[in-house]
Formats: C-alpha cells, sequence, structure tokens
C-alpha cells in the first residue's frame, strides 16, 4: 500500500494540514494528536522514509539562570553550528522553558517531529523530568548530562574526578582546611563536583567543615556581594576553596581582596570552567579546563552514528577535563 500524507489524513481522520503540521513537527498540533499520526505514519512506513535534515538545539531551561549566566552555552552552540554545517546539516535552536504551562505540549511536539535529530542541552535537567524526552521518533542525544533511568545517549564533561583531582592538587599543597563555595542552583554538574571535594576529604581523612561551606548566586557580583557579607562576619576562614564554577571563585576572590584578604598567601582559590575571565584575573585563577567546543563536536558526531544506525545501544562519553594552573593557589 502506498502511503502519503493522504492516506494517513483517512487513516487518521484529521485533515491533511494537521497531518502534514504533525510529520513536519510544526506548532499548533495538539500532542496527543500528533502521538496518534506519528503512529501510522510508523505502521505504514511513512516515518522511516521522512529524511532527517536538520539537528534541532534544544536548551533545556529550568530555572535559566545557569545556562543565561555562563559563557559554556555560546561556545557549545558555535561548536554545535559549525560541526553541523561541516556534516551538512542544519542547526536549529529551541529554547524549552520547563515553567512554562505549554512546556508538555512542547517537548512532546519535539520528540515527535520526524525531520530533525535532537541535541538536548541537560545542564539544567532534573533526573524527575527526563521521562518528557525517553521516547523520542527521532535520534536524540543528552548533552551536559547523564541519566541512567531512563537511559539515554549522552555526551557530557567528567565532573566528579576533575574536582577530586583538583583536592588532591591542594591537598598536596599542604592543605588541611577546605572550604567549598556552591551554587545556589542544585544541577547535576553541580552536585557532582561537590561529590568529588568530598570524597577527597574523606579519603585523606579531613574535616568538611559545613560552616566552610557556603551557598552563593551564580553571577559575579552576587557571589561577591553574599561573599563579601559573610566576611564580614569574620568567620574562621579554611586555608583553600574549590568553587562550583569560576563565576563564584572569582566573586569570592574578589571579595577577599576587599577584605583586605590576600589570594593566595592567606586562602588558594580554584574553580571550575576556565572562561576567559579565569585566565586575566588579577592573579590568575587556577581552574578546570572544559573542552566546550569538543564537546559539542563529539555530540553532533554521535548523533550522526545514531542517524545511519538509530538502534544502537545507550552509551554515555566523557569528555576528559584539563586542570590549569594559575597564581591563585600556593602552598601552606
Amino acid at each position: 500500500m502506498k502511503i502519503n500524507i493522504k492516506t494517513i489524513s483517512e487513516l487518521s481522520g484529521f485533515s491533511i494540514a494537521t497531518v502534514s503540521n504533525a510529520l513536519n513537527g510544526k506548532k499548533g498540533v495538539n500532542a496527543e494528536t500528533a502521538r496518534k499520526i506519528l503512529s501510522i505514519a510508523r505502521e505504514y512506513g511513512y516515518a522511516s522514509e521522512r529524511k532527517l535534515d536538520s539537528i534541532t538545539l534544544v536548551a533545556y531551561r529550568d530555572s535559566g539562570k545557569v545556562l543565561s549566566n555562563s559563557p559554556f552555552f555560546a561556545t557549545l552552540l558555535e561548536s554545535v553550528e559549525n560541526e553541523s554545517r561541516r556534516n551538512g546539516y542544519e542547526t536549529k535552536l529551541v529554547n524549552l522553558y520547563r515553567q512554562s504551562p505549554s512546556f508538555e505540549e512542547e517537548a512532546a511536539r519535539l520528540m515527535h517531529q520526524s525531520t530533525s535529530a535532537i541535541l538536548l542541552v541537560g545542564t539544567e535537567l532534573q533526573p524527575e523530568d527526563a521521562h518528557f524526552f525517553a521516547d523520542a521518533d527521532v535520534p536524540l542525544v543528552l548533552l551536559d548530562c547523564s541519566i541512567s533511568q531512563p537511559a539515554f545517549h549522552a555526551v557530557l564533561m567528567d565532573n566528579e574526578e576533575s574536582v577530586h583531582q583538583a583536592a588532591e592538587y591542594l591537598i598536596g599543597l599542604g592543605h588541611q582546611d577546605i572550604g567549598y563555595l556552591r551554587a545556589d542552583l542544585h544541577t547535576q554538574n553541580f552536585g557532582e563536583r561537590y561529590r568529588g571535594y568530598c570524597r577527597a576529604m574523606v579519603e585523606n581523612d579531613l574535616t568538611i567543615r559545613e560552616d566552610a561551606i557556603k551557598e552563593l548566586p551564580v553571577v559575579v557580583t552576587g557571589a561577591r556581594d553574599s561573599f563579601a557579607a559573610w566576611l564580614d562576619t569574620e568567620p574562621q576562614l579554611p586555608t583553600a576553596f574549590l568553587a562550583d564554577n569560576d563565576i563564584l571563585a572569582l566573586g569570592a576572590m574578589q571579595a577577599l581582596q576587599e577584605h583586605g584578604i590576600r589570594v593566595p598567601e592567606d586562602v588558594s582559590m580554584i574553580g571550575f570552567d576556565d572562561i576567559s575571565f579565569s585566565a586575566i584575573s588579577q592573579p590568575g585563577l587556577t581552574t578546570i579546563r572544559v573542552f566546550k567546543k569538543e564537546l559539542g563536536q563529539m555530540a553532533v558526531h554521535r548523533l550522526m552514528d545514531l542517524i545511519e544506525e538509530p538502534e544502537q545501544a545507550k552509551a554515555c562519553i566523557h569528555v576528559y577535563n584539563e586542570f590549569v594552573l594559575r597564581s591563585s593557589t600556593a602552598a601552606r
């Protein structure tokens, strides 16, 4: 039986325009309607004949603050666009807001369209919301996040081990009282980094002082002001801090200097990400470099593999980071 849009319209009972919009992933089609149409299309072999001609980069935003306040996403987007173009694919960017009233409908539309493979930036994705993306009708790769239940094809940076190694470096310099700067937004990446710090402290029989674990806003000025307010209370400072990211580290470092506390002579500081400001700050920030460009490239390559062979087993690819030593750390 030859199948076309008119045939699917007759089989489903929906208009030709609705069927066409559903097959092409256009807005305005009810999520349940789209599922029924695509189910019929797959059953009769139509969907399998559709050509995947683009890659949709879906930026999942919960609070939105992590992606909005980090240079990470801009670099990632550029990398994905360039690599997609080199391989003959157009790139589309879609912002998907978890707090939007139409979130579920928008997510369903993206998962059940038929002409664009998906790179889902899951930096702000919580495990309890992963099920919205588990049954995509097109190849999907989860980027900057790993979720095991349900399982996804994923490409992500190494978080826990990178911070563990940075903590070991501080311990090797003689630091035994090490604090931690946590973001006031809880993401999987930040949680893994904190676990790396805790693991290093426990393995070295060092005390984790709860009063040296500070939660700060993920903007430089907010981190500086919040940390400065804490310093005003004249706390017992540790000899070093690790931070969830460079933004927190740079904000705290500025507050320390404004209070006459020297970095690194009095307090050492290590960040995470290696944003451009980290290299030009005074002192230069010791940090963990994330290979953002390579993350995007590898995610595109993984997606192209799935376009060619969709039934591959789920796999998680880690891109290792690099420890960058600058002058914000010193021996104790």
